[in-house]
């Protein structure tokens, strides 16, 4: 059972890539963040008719997150269940036959002391309070999404360079270990725990090709499932296509044996 995390970076610019990525590595579960379309424009008949059910939390724009499982949905969960932080759609959950899956789509913040910096770190805090009020880490859970944080400093390129900027300040990473703290562990690190694999690259500078990039898209398992886990991989295909102009994300994939 594969399942895939894959900030797309607008659904409607890049389908025909994810679709075409989708025939060399057709996945079980798909989880997709930044849409930026409205659910009644999301292309529910094109996946349909490669096998999967979509549930999708959209907004025209930005934001957007969706799920698209080749198995049946039993319980959906849309947003946090708090009006406030609701208007962003950023964070959808299912459940199927094996386990949940919650897809997030985190703010991306702004320098230290801004507005946009204060809703990021809030935005973990209410995030926190809906893992507690909805799951417990005894269940078989899959976490994924653009968390828009590199944990540790082997997760960017340059850690001097880009020491306490957007994604690698202290209080960032400390509200993300504040996730793992609740009950789960970083698939990636679990399996590669000295691996240097980025998830992101700007499209300036051809970074993508320097590999000057961030790990900002994870798998997160809690501790039940974390025994199915057989692996976990960045596939860079998508990435390093040059028409269709990408998404600077690369999708990352768990493998469980389930």
């Amino acid at each position: 059972m594969k399942v895939a995390t894959y900030n797309v970076n607008s659904i409607r610019a890049r389908k025909d890539l994810l679709f075409s990525w989708l025939e060399r590595d057709p996945v079980d579960v798909l989880c997709l963040q930044e849409l930026k379309q409205e659910e009644k424009n999301f292309p529910f008949e094109d996946f349909r008719n490669r096998g999967y059910n979509c549930e999708v939390f959209a907004q025209k724009t930005y934001n957007g997150v969706a799920i698209c499982s080749k198995f049946p949905f039993s319980e959906v969960k849309k947003g946090l269940g708090d009006p406030e932080f609701d208007v962003q759609k950023r964070v959808i959950a299912v459940r199927l036959p094996q386990m949940w899956v919650i897809n997030v789509y985190m703010p991306h913040g702004d320098v230290r002391g801004s507005e946009k910096f204060y809703y990021k770190l809030e935005f973990y805090e209410r995030f926190l309070s809906f893992l507690s009020e909805n799951f417990s880490p005894s269940e078989n859970i899959c976490l994924v999404g653009d968390f828009n944080v590199a944990l540790e400093d082997k997760d960017v390129f340059d850690p001097e360079l880009l020491k306490d900027t957007i994604g690698t300040m202290p209080e960032e990473r400390e509200a993300l270990r504040k996730v793992l703290e609740w009950g789960f562990i970083d698939a990636f690190r679990y399996l590669y725990p000295d691996k240097v694999q980025f998830t992101w690259w700007d499209y300036i500078g051809g970074m993508v090709w320097k590999n000057k990039g961030m790990r900002i898209d994870y798998i997160f398992v809690t501790e039940p499932l974390l025994k199915s886990l057989k692996d976990i991989y960045v596939d860079m295909w998508p990435r390093k296509r040059r028409t269709p102009k990408p998404s600077d994300h690369a999708p990352v994939v768990g493998v469980f044996d389930l």
